[in-house]
């Protein structure tokens, strides 16, 4: 059984039954439209595989066109997954958290260039790290603070997602390639079970401008995934991974369904699902939570 998920903005509820109809008509052996939030989110499922499953979804995507809906076919199996992992900067928050340091310094436009180029894949992502970090040397610990305080946010619905798959009995786990410094903040503020990152080097309350090594990028993401995986005796069907950057796409491989969030061309093309206009809560209906299921303390 396969799951043709439809989802749009919370703020722009544009689904409607006229248009699920009409896309339940170009599935093949379709059943009922079930809504998990009017106008925002619903599902459809049918049977289809190999040549049919590439017509449904070409058909699918004719009748969504140009509409701001995240359309995505999916497995019908397993769908609730027992272990969360995500990454943290243009994901679980709306920052690069190393260009907004870098920001400090005056460094901003330098460093973003490199994350952006590092986040394509274009070029090796510790040695960009580690060219980005030498730059933030001096900038003091309060003055990260107060950065987290002032300037971070969370990526709408992230909160929502994490404590309402905690609330069913997920683990969640918050796994970045940039700083415990600023993880730790993070994961605290959104609520996941525990965090992992960089380590900053620091000297006498300011950054070194150093990393301790080794450098956790793509590799120690994928590893993260798998350690997590088996301490909790889960499968790799029991997982959900989202990220938006070339040195997620190795950890999101090793989930049963991996989600690009606004991600690179890369990371879009190597996922299971694709999320462009919906928020953080996407991940839930494409678990099948419906709105009235979502945690909200």
């Amino acid at each position: 059984m396969n799951i043709a998920s439809i989802i749009t903005r919370p703020d722009n509820p544009v689904l409607g039954d006229t248009l699920l109809a009409y896309l339940a008509s170009e599935l093949p052996r379709a059943g009922l439209v079930k809504w998990l939030a009017p106008g925002t989110a619903a599902e459809i499922p049918f049977v289809g595989r190999g040549a049919a499953l590439a017509l449904a979804w070409e058909r699918a995507t004719e009748v969504i066109g140009d509409l701001p809906v995240d359309l995505n076919i999916i497995s019908g199996i397993n769908r609730r997954k027992r272990l969360l992992v995500a990454d943290m900067d243009s994901t679980i928050i709306q920052q690069e958290c190393v260009d907004e340091l870098a920001d400090l310094v005056g460094k901003r436009a330098e460093v973003a260039a490199i994350t952006e180029r590092a986040m394509r894949g274009e070029i090796e992502f510790a040695g960009a790290l580690r060219e980005r970090v030498a730059l933030l040397r001096g900038i003091r610990e309060d003055q990260v603070e107060a950065l987290l305080r002032d300037r971070i946010t969370a990526t709408p619905g992230a909160s929502t997602l994490v404590q309402t798959m905690r609330s069913h009995g997920a683990y969640t786990a918050l796994v970045s390639g940039g700083f415990t410094l600023m993880t730790g903040a993070v994961a605290a503020r959104v609520g996941f079970d525990e965090h992992r990152g960089n380590v900053l080097g620091l000297d006498g309350g300011k950054l070194s401008g150093t990393l301790e090594e080794p450098v956790a990028g793509a590799d120690a993401k994928r590893q993260a995934v798998v350690e997590l995986r088996e301490r909790l005796g889960l499968e790799a069907d029991d997982t959900i991974a989202v990220g938006d950057g070339a040195n997620d796409i190795d950890m999101m491989r090793e989930a049963g369904l991996s989600v690009s969030f606004n991600g690179k061309p890369a990371v879009a093309a190597a996922a299971t699902a694709r999320i462009r206009h919906g928020d953080m809560t996407a991940l839930l209906y494409l678990q099948g939570y419906s709105r009235d299921e979502f945690a909200t303390g």
